[in-house]
């Protein structure tokens, strides 16, 4: 058999890494007090962290990546029931015997199932103690003056990894909720009107409950550079633009 030194064995598998990820998505790494979190940015509203050996899906959809070539998951959570949110197909692409789905009553009724978070719930899963925020909309409204996203169903998710503190919001806009939350290290807000929030919106609430590091996602045309303006006097959050599909 072949040998190869361990430099070059090393590069292999960086390079077969890259080719499973997918080299158009985008990676952060967070230090935590127990180790690297890795965050990669896939698109939309669809992120992926890696912590403690452990790979977690937030709202896996299969028209932002090939789900078959992703890493299983250890945990999936899907913030609410809309088709850019849930999908059952990457869902099930990546499942595993033991994968923990985390999930609302409205995406349950889609089919799914798995640990049903309400709004307002806290829960241990492999670890994690994980937050349900309720994610809706106040001002932003369908014909007939019905809400994008109803009260009730949909959740954002804080999810704590060691010392850190990460706020996944789903879509909502800045309920009164989301204000009060604290000590959040790193917070990503939905960016897209109709749908979610004007930068405006983002700022707002941004500036009430300070995260160390604000992503915005889910933002599809909109213009990122008016958060980065609106939020340049602020020195306590650091906005990252990151590229999402």
């Amino acid at each position: 058999m072949r040998k190869y030194p361990f430099f070059v064995v090393m590069c292999m598998v960086v390079f077969v890494t890259s080719l499973a990820l997918g080299t158009e998505f985008e990676e952060d790494i967070i230090k935590t007090s127990k180790g690297d979190l890795k965050i990669t940015f896939i698109g939309h509203g669809t992120l992926m962290f890696t912590f403690g050996g452990k790979v977690i899906h937030i709202d896996p959809v299969g028209r932002y990546a090939d789900y078959s070539k992703l890493p299983k998951a250890d945990m999936i959570l899907v913030t609410h029931e809309h088709g850019d949110h849930l999908d059952s197909k990457a869902i099930g692409l990546i499942r595993k015997e033991k994968t923990d789905l985390i999930l609302t009553q409205k995406c349950a009724e889609k089919g799914e199932t798995g640990i049903i978070m309400k709004n307002g719930d806290v829960k241990t899963v492999q670890g994690l103690k994980i937050e349900a925020v309720p994610a809706y909309n106040i001002v932003h409204m369908r014909s007939g003056s019905s809400p994008f996203h109803p009260k009730g169903h949909g959740n954002g998710y804080v999810i704590r990894f060691a010392n850190k503190r990460v706020y996944v919001a789903g879509d909502t806009e800045n309920t009164p909720e989301m204000k009060k939350l604290k000590n959040i290290d790193i917070a990503f807000l939905p960016m897209n009107v109709p749908y979610t929030m004007t930068p405006e919106m983002v700022a707002d609430a941004a500036k009430v409950f300070m995260p160390k590091i604000l992503y915005p996602y889910h933002f599809g045309r909109t213009d990122t550079s008016k958060l980065v303006a609106l939020l340049k006097d602020e020195k306590g959050i650091e906005v990252r633009i990151r590229k999402l599909k």
